[in-house]
């Protein structure tokens, strides 16, 4: 269970992950070398995964945003966990989830353009051994997106 600081301290992170433990603590009235302690195990226990930068991907040139549904292939005793295991290994896939519904896995990429997107769904996606059809959906407008998750009190220890 995770205590009010810890709460305090997974917020601060998600909005700047480079805080120092110094400016932390000052932060969430604790000591240095308590609150290095509290992140350490936040860490271990898994709470932190990564510390990573975000880039923006216009200014990068990947300027087209994509969710593609796919269907998988049922036969020839293909697994849908290795399927979406080798559309993870296309660089320019974010996200691979196997989800519910008409669809059986959903992959959000990011390409420079609507070509670019042709390519990777007709080249190399649709020659993936078990991806039976596809579905594209092209993002208009961004207009939310976000790593932070709602840390709540309702997780805090009492």
């Amino acid at each position: 269970m995770l205590d009010e600081k810890d709460v305090a301290l997974l917020e601060l992170l998600q909005e700047n992950a480079r805080l120092t433990v110094k400016e932390l603590s000052r932060k969430i009235g604790s000591p240095i070398t308590t609150t290095h302690a509290r992140l350490k195990r936040l860490e271990k226990e898994g709470f932190i995964k990564a510390y990573r930068a975000i880039l923006d991907p216009n200014k990068l040139g990947f300027n087209t945003l994509a969710y593609i549904f796919i269907s998988f292939s049922r036969e020839k005793g293909l697994d849908q966990r290795k399927v979406a295991s080798e559309i993870a290994k296309i660089p320019e896939v974010q996200e691979v989830h196997i989800i519910t519904g008409e669809w059986d896995i959903l992959a959000k990429v990011r390409v420079s353009n609507v070509d670019a997107l042709g390519e990777l769904v007709v080249n190399k996606l649709r020659n993936i051994e078990g991806v039976e059809k596809t579905y594209t959906s092209v993002v208009l407008e961004n207009v939310k997106e976000s790593t932070k998750l709602p840390v709540r009190a309702s997780q805090v220890e009492k």
